[in-house]
């Protein structure tokens, strides 16, 4: 299995750089669960987009600080691929970022959080199961940092997780399109060191319960094997 990610992390500060980028670390996501799949990473943040949708078995779209609110161009370019790719059947998993991409781009709508940001490690509430989710657990934990959100979903969407502070959490269309709002890219060590680098930016309210979360791990290997078996689906 070939999948192309589409990097929209736009952050090039001297954190970001001491860490791997989000191609390495959706790529490492992954290949925990199916070592033999390969990846192609196109920093569409840049412009730089796949040359064709043809040679990919399917597409992660990763999260960014920036907002899928925004007409900036490569934010428009990228929902146009989006659709392109519903529209060919071509598989796209979408997270944070991601989720809220794909959810513009078919119709749905994005906004702010009605309540503060939310950072840490969530315990997220399995709804609407999608097949590949199997038996999957009532509730799960993924790492999660965002400040806005999908406010409703795409026709044809069926919501399957939902998150404290955000009741689509995650959807899901036929078996083409898979989406989360949180971050199951994120190690521990990463989330833990964007908690303490926020912390002087961000009031006590959201800093302090980010690192009380931080006692119990995210469930990663989990979610990875649903978005595995989500690209399977298609094989």
């Amino acid at each position: 299995m070939h999948i192309a990610i589409l990097m929209t992390n736009t952050d090039e500060s001297a954190f970001a750089r001491r860490h791997p980028k989000d191609g390495e670390k959706f790529t490492r996501l992954i290949q925990e669960v199916r070592p033999d799949w390969t990846t192609e990473v196109h920093a569409v943040k840049d412009g730089v987009f796949p040359e064709s949708l043809e040679g990919i078995d399917g597409a992660m779209i990763t999260g960014s600080p920036a907002s899928a609110q925004s007409n900036d161009p490569w934010v428009l370019a990228l929902l146009q691929v989006i659709r392109d790719a519903v529209a060919v059947g071509l598989p796209l998993f979408g997270a944070c970022f991601g989720h809220q991409a794909i959810a513009r781009a078919l119709g749905g709508k994005v906004g702010f959080n009605d309540g503060p940001f939310v950072l840490g490690i969530v315990e997220v509430e399995a709804v609407g199961r999608a097949p590949w989710m199997g038996a999957a657990p009532d509730r799960f934990r993924l790492a999660a940092a965002h400040g806005e959100q999908v406010t409703a979903m795409p026709a044809g969407a069926v919501l399957n997780s939902a998150g404290p502070g955000c009741p689509i959490g995650g959807f899901h269309i036929g078996d083409r399109v898979f989406t989360t709002e949180y971050h199951p890219e994120m190690t521990h060590d990463f989330i833990s060191a964007l908690i303490d680098i926020l912390a002087g930016k961000m009031d006590a309210d959201v800093i302090e319960p980010a690192r009380a979360s931080l006692d119990q791990p995210a469930d990663r290997a989990v979610f990875a094997e649903w978005i595995a078996r989500f690209f399977e689906v298609r094989r």
